[in-house]
C-alpha cells in the first residue's frame, strides 16, 4: 500500500506549550506536539493515493494541502509524538481503503411469494372483521 517509514520521515513536528491548567511547570515545558504533513510534496505516496486522500480528507486539509494534527493528551512530549504518529497512520490507512462495490442481488421468487401470501392472509383477516352483508 505505502511505506510507513518513508511517510514518517516526511513529517514535520513542532513542540508547543500545552493549554489549560497545570501549575508552574506547564509554563516552562512544551509538551504539546503539532504534526505537519504536506500532501502535495510527498514522495511516499503515488498520485492516485494523493488524489484519494485529497478527496477523503478535504475538510482536514488546509488550502496548501497541509494536514495538521495536534496531541496534548500526555505530559510527556515523546508520548504525545508517538500518539500523534499513530493517529496519523490510522487516518491515512483508513482514508486509502477502497470500499467494495455492492452488487445488487435479485429477490428470490420464494420470498416474493411468501410476502404476497402474508399480505393476502392479513387482508382476509381484516375482511373477516367486517359485518356481513345481509341483502
Amino acid at each position: 500500500m505505502f511505506n510507513e517509514e518513508a511517510l514518517i520521515k516526511e513529517l514535520n513536528f513542532k513542540a508547543i506549550r500545552s493549554s489549560g491548567s497545570g501549575g508552574q511547570h506547564v509554563n516552562k515545558v512544551s509538551s504539546k506536539i503539532e504534526l505537519n504533513f504536506n500532501l502535495s510534496e510527498s514522495f511516499a505516496l503515488n498520485e492516485e493515493q494523493k488524489e484519494r486522500l485529497k478527496s477523503k480528507l478535504q475538510h482536514r486539509l488546509t488550502k496548501d494541502n497541509l494536514l495538521i494534527l495536534q496531541c496534548d493528551e500526555s505530559r510527556s512530549q515523546h508520548k504525545n509524538k508517538e500518539l500523534v504518529i499513530k493517529r496519523f497512520l490510522v487516518l491515512i490507512t483508513t482514508s486509502l481503503i477502497i470500499p467494495k462495490r455492492r452488487i445488487p442481488t435479485k429477490i428470490p421468487k420464494a420470498v416474493i411469494r411468501k410476502r404476497l401470501k402474508n399480505k393476502r392472509n392479513i387482508s382476509d383477516k381484516k375482511a373477516n372483521r367486517r359485518r356481513p352483508d345481509i341483502d
